[in-house]
């Protein structure tokens, strides 16, 4: 995991209580829409977003969050504008002016030339205000720091501009309206230490699972509510193990749908992916049950 802190970082910042999650440890899985419905449409985009809420009914609409050179969020996976635009370089050297000349939707035309639409070309890159602004404090917001130790002052930004839109009323929250992950743990304290009552879900990588010792998960358990990891690394026996410490467990990314039915076997309780619609119709098949 990177810069996994331990129980001596923790300690340092005092009392740390866990924030109510109502949602998340429901019986029924939670299907959070990968970068949107990005296997079919262009991710981090209101036509991929549209996609997912609108027409998939997908749980929850994942953010992620990088920060432009003057301190605007926006959704975007890489630090750089290279893989899903028309520009080149870094989010942070981009105004958001600058950045909205680009087309955030035609490479996905290029490389998926069968799930090719005309309307993907030309989609621009959204801000975390103008995503909440078009779907509402009714949504669900699955949000990600992004490269946090890069953008100085981006939990602060992030909560200020859920608190514009009353996401943060602790009526909003409880009912898990929004999750803020990670997989900088830093980045998780710096959001705990702001609101308490955010509802945090530590990211981790490849591998990462395992090697976490009791110690380690009872300091994550203090502050975060839930664990992402790698849904390669997830067995039965780990899944008992994470759910055994009270953790909600949202693996990324799954695609296919054996993989969706063997991690719900497994008691996982939801899982990102780009496909909301085959997970969202495995859920359902369990609530005819």
């Amino acid at each position: 995991m990177k810069k996994f802190v331990t129980l001596l970082l923790v300690s340092l910042i005092g009392l740390l209580v866990l924030s109510p999650y109502a949602d998340a440890k429901n019986k029924v899985q939670t299907v959070v829409a990968h970068r949107g419905a990005s296997g079919y449409a262009p991710e981090h985009t209101f036509a991929s977003y549209d996609l997912s809420h609108y027409k998939m009914k997908a749980d929850y609409i994942e953010v992620d969050l990088q920060m432009t050179k003057d301190g605007q969020l926006v959704a975007m996976h890489d630090e750089t504008v290279d893989r899903t635009t028309n520009g080149t370089g870094l989010v942070k050297d981009f105004t958001l002016a600058e950045l909205k000349k680009l087309d955030a939707g035609s490479w996905f035309n290029e490389k998926y030339p069968a799930l090719a639409r005309p309307e993907y070309a030309g989609q621009k890159v959204p801000t975390l205000d103008e995503v909440i602004n078009r779907y509402g404090t009714k949504a669900k917001y699955y949000i990600e720091t992004k490269s946090p130790e890069v953008y100085p002052g981006m939990e602060q930004q992030l909560l200020k501009v859920l608190n514009k839109h009353k996401l943060l009323k602790k009526s909003r929250l409880k009912k898990g309206h929004v999750l803020i992950q990670s997989f900088s743990t830093e980045s998780l304290i710096k959001v705990h230490q702001l609101n308490t009552a955010v509802s945090l879900v530590q990211l981790t990588d490849r591998g990462v699972v395992d090697t976490l010792t009791d110690q380690q998960l009872r300091d994550l358990k203090s502050f975060v509510m839930g664990i992402g990891p790698n849904y390669k690394d997830l067995t039965v026996k780990n899944t008992k193990r994470l759910k055994s410490f009270g953790f909600v467990i949202h693996p990324y990314t799954v695609n296919t749908e054996a993989d969706m039915r063997r991690l719900n076997s497994y008691g996982v309780d939801g899982v990102f992916t780009n496909y909301p619609d085959l997970y969202k119709r495995i859920v359902n098949e369990k609530k005819i049950k």
